[in-house]
């Protein structure tokens, strides 16, 4: 399986027979599969990914967006948030991991995003979810307008909402990653 396209054996057989009469071999930038491992080969593939994500990524009504990224040290996630950021107009360079800090903020252009603010948590730090909590994560959390990227979710499981969308990452080699949309 290549980045860029996905073959659609692994399909349930309902969603195989009407994806098969297309063809064989599906767009896979159309819409995300959640579960299908996609393969990155290069730094600007995962980009990619990301900035598709961006630009699919809406508001709900009831609370923030939350976005976990899952995966070892150098599976690309840092590489990820740095492209998503820049598609809600940070500059990719002010977006780095915060690791030692944990979150870092940033207020958003309300007349382009539908979002007021990006929040980039890094809980590599953090060893259990009363930690985040400390930092006003219930109200991060409760304002729809937020929209919160969390790397190393696991450290806080109990603190993310069952909801949020979960991206894992996983290293192959020195340029190849595997991204799966759980």
């Amino acid at each position: 399986m290549e980045y860029g396209s996905f073959s659609t054996e692994k399909l349930p057989r309902f969603r195989r027979r009407r994806a098969s009469k297309a063809s064989t071999r599906t767009p896979l930038l159309l819409s995300f599969c959640y579960n299908l491992p996609m393969i990155s080969k290069s730094v600007e593939e995962t980009g990619k990914i990301a900035q598709k994500l961006a630009k699919t990524t809406k508001t709900k009504t009831d609370q923030a967006t939350i976005i976990t990224l899952s995966g070892d040290l150098g599976s690309g996630k840092t590489t990820f948030a740095k492209v998503f950021a820049e598609n809600f107009g940070i500059h990719e360079r002010d977006v780095v991991s915060p690791t030692f800090v944990i979150m870092k903020s940033y207020d958003l252009d309300k007349k382009k995003f539908n979002f007021k603010k990006f929040v980039h948590i890094d809980a590599y730090r953090l060893e259990k979810a009363e930690e985040i909590e400390k930092l006003g994560w219930k109200n991060l959390i409760d304002d729809p307008k937020n929209l919160i990227l969390i790397e190393w979710p696991e450290n806080i499981v109990e603190a993310v909402p069952k909801n949020a969308k979960e991206i894992s990452f996983k290293f192959i080699d020195e340029n190849t990653r595997e991204i799966v949309f759980n």
